[in-house]
Formats: structure tokens, sequence, C-alpha cells
């Protein structure tokens, strides 16, 4: 009978391309990833990896493997899952969370308290991984759930049938100044033309924040001035309170202001939203059940396909 264990390593190396990568993801040596994968041309009897370059590729009988493979782990978790939520339906266990930083920031780190207190036996780990990072560790089985946004409001990309999502929260731009900056005095939200002229630190070219400011000015006759590009929103705020610059924050980013330091709301202001994806097969887990409930009750039922 096939292992699990060689199981789960040649879809990694099917996904990843070589051993040291897929090792990596496991968490595992190449040597240990490498005996998996002979131990399970031993149990099928035909070899499943050729070497190609520098890395390697499935032969025909390896690919046929790995595209069954989704179906087996799929029926081994609604196994472990259906015993877990008749077990008194107490999440327990270790449950592996991948986000973004700032839904760390925001929406996980006020939640893993709780859990602690009301789930004593559930344990939560949390890692930072962007979300298309994110999606495949999911789907890879690495982690158990993620939390994703959909890069600048665009709709989200469709899912794998293996997988769900369901809308958790909706995040928001505003500008952040000094309460001795001349934005401050007027009323809010703020509007384009009331930004005009003002000097900005700002995330660099390539990040959501960035895309968010330069849709901003999309129709201003001269570009902004950017005076600092820094991708740390606590840095960005140490240069606000100076007075000299403002910055365009998302909610979720923002450590509490201190006295210094106000934010005001924008009259159409930038928005992503952030979902939840986990596999369909542990739909029934209620560690996963409990943190969506702790990160709020239209967790659990507004559904996206």
């Amino acid at each position: 009978m096939i292992e699990v264990g060689a199981l789960r390593a040649l879809r990694a190396v099917a996904a990843l391309g070589t051993l040291a990568r897929a090792a990596e993801e496991l968490g595992f040596t190449a040597s240990a990833v490498s005996q998996q994968i002979k131990r399970l041309e031993r149990q099928v009897g035909v070899p499943v990896l050729a070497p190609a370059g520098r890395g390697v590729v499935l032969t025909p009988a390896g690919q046929a493997i790995a595209d069954s493979a989704p179906e087996v782990f799929q029926a081994l978790e609604h196994c472990a899952e259906a015993a877990r939520s008749v077990s008194a339906g107490a999440p327990r266990g270790t449950l592996r969370v991948v986000a973004f930083s700032t839904a760390i920031r925001g929406l996980l780190a006020p939640v893993v308290p709780r859990l602690a207190s009301r789930c004593p036996q559930l344990r939560v780990e949390l890692t930072e991984q962007d979300p298309d990072e994110a999606l495949h560790s999911v789907g890879a089985g690495t982690a158990d759930l993620a939390l994703v946004h959909d890069a600048d409001g665009l709709l989200p990309a469709p899912l794998p049938p293996s997988l769900v999502r369901r809308w958790v929260h909706t995040d928001v731009g505003d500008v952040v100044m000094s309460r001795a900056h001349p934005l401050a005095r007027l009323e809010a939200p703020l509007d384009e033309a009331s930004l005009a002229g003002h000097a900005w630190v700002t995330s660099p070219p390539g990040t959501v924040c960035h895309q968010w400011f330069r849709r901003l000015f999309a129709q201003a006759r001269a570009e902004p001035d950017v005076r600092h590009l820094v991708d740390d929103f606590a840095t960005q705020l140490s240069l606000v309170v100076a007075g000299q610059v403002v910055a365009l924050i998302p909610r979720l980013a923002r450590p509490p202001l201190g006295e210094d330091l106000i934010a005001r709301p924008l009259r159409r202001p930038p928005k992503r939203e952030v979902h939840a994806v986990w596999r369909r097969s542990a739909e029934a887990s209620p560690a996963i059940r409990a943190v969506l409930a702790e990160l709020g009750p239209a967790a659990c039922w507004r559904t996206v396909s």
C-alpha cells in the first residue's frame, strides 16, 4: 500500500520541481524526501521521477499518482475531521494559519489570546505569507487556513474545487497626518483636490498600498510629491509625526496613533476584501470553525464561490 508521506512528498516535488524545495516546504531534509520517493517507487514497481537539468520531472506513472493524490488526501482529512467533530466538537491539536502581515496584525493577533482562553487544547501557529503563497500552502496541505486579500480590489481569482473561500473583513485606507498638518484642519472626508500639493511617504512600487496611492492621483495633472518610499508602516508613521509628510495606510496595518497623529477618511477610499480559505475536506474542522467564529459572525456564513 502507498504510504501517505511518500504521496505527499511526490506531490510537493511535482509542484516545486526539486527535491530541495519540496523538502523545505515539508520540513524534511532533501535526503529524507528522496528516500520517501524511492520507497514509493518500490511500492508501485515503476519510476515516478526522472532528472531534468538541475531539477526533476514526473514520469507518466508519477504524474498519474500525483493526479490522484488530492482525492486521497481529501478522503483522509474527511476521516480525521469526522472523528474530531463527533468528539464533543472541541477544537484541539495544531491549526497552521498563514496570512499576509497586516491581517496578522489587525485580525489574527487580537484573536489568538481569546482562542487560547476558550480553546485550551488548540494550538494556533501563524506564518506570514503573501496571498499567492498562502493559497499554495493550503492547497498543498502544509497549512490549514489562510487569510488572503483580493489584490487591490480586483475580483478574487477562481479557486480550485478543493478549496473554500469566505469573506471575513473589508480593509480601508485612510490618510494619516500630524495634528499640526494643514490637512488636519480640513473637513472630512478628504477628496483628491485637497490632497494635491502635499508631500508623502508611501509604500514602494509593487505593493498593494502603492497601487492604492497611485490610484488616488490617477486623474491629477501633476505627479504627487513623494519624498520617501518605506515598506514598514510604523516607520512611515515615524516620518509623518514630524509634520512634513502624510501617508496612506490601511486600517489593518495601523498601530495606535497616539496624541500627535490623526487619521482622516477619504471620499473615495481604497478598499480590499479579506477572505479565509481552507480545504473543502476540512469543512467540519472544529478548529477552523473556532477561528472563523472569533474573526466575526459573517465569516461563518458569507461564502464566496
